[in-house]
């Protein structure tokens, strides 16, 4: 490169470096100067040999960084030195961590530390690394919210610049910014910074959607002025009447949620009505804020008829990223619906800087819905889920979900996702609540716990100490924390069982005259196809394998020749998981409808589902049942054309199963005999009453019982521990 084009470089260098401390949100001292300044120096010497693939160096990428850090989101002078270093000790060999540390402390070297690992991870790699690495960047939640947050910054930054990339890894980098970076700063309540990640999403993954609906919104750009000014000027007049100081400003919706409403509704771009929202921004002191807030809401409201069901009172109630602000819907000139937003200064700050301006006016000691958000994260982020994937998207519900407001009988309120039950309420005041819950009453009616909650509703749990959670309430449990409280305390359980379960292995095996030990454990787990010592443990606990199946590997294993010859052809085949901790779901059969039953099916070729994937069954005309992938390429058009044709499908581990069964009792009456008998059927794990009657006639009773069990081997058991009971003469299956 010339000499004069390094000098030019230089002094752009040192231009965009006195431009990032002019646009600082927070004032910074002398002190914080000489800190950025110091982060500057060390960022130029280490990125001085490198360029971007513009051609630039690489330097402006760190400064562009600070730059979002410092006047976007507004962050201090620890920050902003964090991100002019956050990719100083990836690019550059000769400094280390501890020489971050050294030069800049402990905070901002463990800040560029959390940066480094997530940046070391982002490398292509298939579907489930991907998700890991989602995985172990959501957990430096735990150590520093701020590493997210530069995180988000830079990749901002890297999307508004990757022009000059192939178009396959623009699309990469774009997906996953719209699969978990847009929706971090969402719940992180940066507003701005989600709007222009995901437009920026969208311009990558649907270019021409893009810039179809990007050319219209600059053509219809003087028509909405003029619209917003016709708007203005109506109630401009009552509001100065009030002496209220005030800003009115039209706020275009984003091109990708304009794109959307265009899908979700079915319509184009021109029949989508509310393309952008009117905002009134007021200046008041804190103490009236609410009060003036409904007062332009009343002078609004007298001027444009409001859609009733289209209020929304986060001032009140501010959603849990911390945002506050009255929304309306109004029928506006022209007979057209206005979204309008009325916010003061300082709301409209928390709405803009989220995080930063936050803490900037939080009063006192109150507690704060961004702490308390980030509290409940990590409860989510520390549950051990053991699939990478399924965390990632359980975390993925939590950052999205809209929210409703409940409250507890003594009247507190508490914010849950909307679509959340009965039990996510439960798990929310307190994880043993959760764990007991029996059942529930919504304003004062008993509702199963499958029920949906609405805002407003009053929720009182009814918990009992002898309830264990069981695995239907995962279909009702919604929210990330209940979810992972039920999974590991069914975990729990199965782990009881599968202790059990070795006992009575050791025991049928030494009949077998076969010693219980890593080898014979290790062929079982072979023999019969699974995964872990413990799947085999598991199974032996529950019946699923019994003695006519563990004497006929008794017998395959007897054939000593035949196993002589086949060990020195090949080495014996050792389960790589054997020794994992935990039981793992064989996804073996294919049920359908509500009742989960089993029909003849056959697997479609346009998507080949395997075991385990998400899928729904077809009926067609001349081939029976045809299974497809909830995302086949054909989905969406059998869906949408051929609705009444599709049934609910999907993959169960067989040794899951539940089957209802019915049992009669006869006997001679006795007190506390029905007792005795729920007794029986409740201390056994695996069964669930469903009904129970009794009828007594000259002190002979006799009873039916509606169970719901695993296996037949269960059954046999409970009706044989039944008999056991004094008074109990016949019991019998139906």
């Amino acid at each position: 490169m010339a000499e004069v084009d390094i000098e030019k470089e230089n002094a752009e260098i040192a231009k965009a470096y006195k431009n990032l401390l002019k646009v600082s949100y927070q004032t910074l001292s002398t002190t914080d100067k000489k800190l950025i300044r110091h982060a500057f120096e060390v960022a130029v010497d280490a990125h001085k040999d490198q360029r971007r693939k513009s051609g630039e160096a690489y330097i402006f990428h760190p400064i562009a960084v600070a730059k979002i850090v410092a006047s976007e989101i507004g962050l201090d002078a620890t920050c902003i030195a964090a991100a002019l270093l956050h990719d100083v000790v990836e690019d550059n060999p000769d400094y280390t961590l501890s020489d971050i540390s050294q030069m800049f402390g402990e905070t901002i070297a463990r800040i560029v530390d959390g940066l480094t690992k997530i940046s070391s991870l982002n490398k292509d790699k298939d579907v489930s690394t991907q998700a890991e690495n989602f995985r172990k960047m959501l957990l430096t939640l735990n150590d520093d919210v701020r590493v997210i947050i530069i995180k988000i910054a830079d990749r901002l930054h890297n999307m508004q610049t990757m022009d000059s990339m192939r178009p396959d890894k623009q699309e990469k980098i774009a997906s996953e910014t719209l699969y978990i970076y847009a929706p971090l700063a969402h719940r992180i309540g940066l507003y701005n910074i989600k709007t222009e990640l995901e437009d920026l999403g969208l311009k990558y993954t649907e270019p021409e959607v893009y810039n179809d609906i990007f050319e219209k919104i600059k053509e219809s750009k003087e028509e909405q002025d003029n619209y917003i000014k016709e708007f203005s000027k109506v109630i401009e007049d009552s509001l100065d009447s009030e002496d209220l100081e005030y800003n009115i400003k039209g706020r275009p919706k984003s091109i990708y949620s304009i794109r959307r409403k265009m899908v979700k509704q079915g319509v184009v771009f021109d029949e989508v009505y509310d393309k952008f929202a009117v905002r009134i921004i007021y200046k008041c002191d804190f103490e009236n804020e609410k009060f003036v807030a409904w007062k332009i809401y009343s002078i609004v409201t007298d001027h444009f008829t409001p859609n009733p069901i289209r209020l929304r009172d986060w001032i009140s109630s501010p959603k849990s990223t911390g945002y506050e602000a009255l929304h309306i819907t109004v029928m506006g000139p022209k007979g057209r619906w206005v979204e309008v937003q009325i916010r003061s200064e300082r709301m409209n700050e928390i709405a803009e800087k989220g995080y930063a301006a936050h803490y900037k006016y939080k009063q006192g000691n109150a507690e704060d819905a961004l702490d308390t958000w980030i509290d409940k994260l990590q409860e989510a982020l520390e549950s051990n889920e053991s699939n990478a994937v399924d965390f990632v998207e359980q975390f993925k519900l939590n950052l999205y979900a809209k929210e409703i407001y409940v409250f507890t009988p003594n009247g507190d309120l508490k914010s849950l996702p909307k679509g959340a039950t009965p039990l996510d309420f439960a798990f929310s005041v307190h994880t043993q609540v959760g764990m007991k819950t029996r059942g529930a009453k919504v304003n004062g009616k008993l509702v199963p716990l499958s029920h949906e909650l609405n805002s407003g509703d009053q929720v009182e749990i009814l918990t009992s100490e002898n309830i264990k959670p069981n695995s239907n309430w995962l279909d009702y449990a919604t929210t990330a924390r209940a979810r992972s409280k039920i999974k590991s305390s069914l975990k729990d359980e199965k782990k009881e069982v599968a202790q059990d379960g070795k006992e009575i292995l050791r025991r049928k095996l030494k009949q077998l005259k076969i010693s219980l030990d890593e080898k014979s454990i290790n062929e079982m787990v072979n023999y019969f196809k699974l995964k872990t010592s413990l799947d085999l443990f598991y199974r032996i606990g529950i019946g699923t394998i019994d003695n006519k199946m563990l004497k006929e590997y008794a017998a395959s294993r007897s054939n000593m020749f035949m196993s002589y010859i086949k060990s020195k052809i090949r080495k014996p085949s050792v389960a790589p998981d054997i020794d994992k901790e935990e039981i793992t779901a064989k996804y073996d059969m294919l049920v359908f409808g509500k009742e989960e039953e089993k029909l003849d099916y056959k697997l479609s070729t346009c998507c080949n589902p395997i075991p385990g994937d998400l899928v729904f069954g077809f009926l067609t005309i001349n081939e029976g049942i045809k299974v497809h992938k909830k995302n086949c390429p054909n989905a969406l058009s059998l869906r949408s054309n051929y609705a009444y044709r599709i049934m609910l499908a999907k993959w169960i581990d067989s040794s899951q199963q539940e089957f209802s069964a019915q049992i009669t009792l006869s006997g001679i009456d006795n007190l506390g005999l029905v007792n005795n008998i729920t007794k029986e059927i409740s201390s056994n794990m695996h069964v669930n009453m469903k009904s129970i009657s009794f009828d007594t006639d000259g002190g002979i009773f006799s009873g039916k019982i509606n169970v719901v069990v695993t296996n037949n081997t269960m059954l046999k058991k409970l009706m044989a521990n039944l008999k056991k009971i004094n008074g109990i003469d016949k019991v019998t299956r139906v």
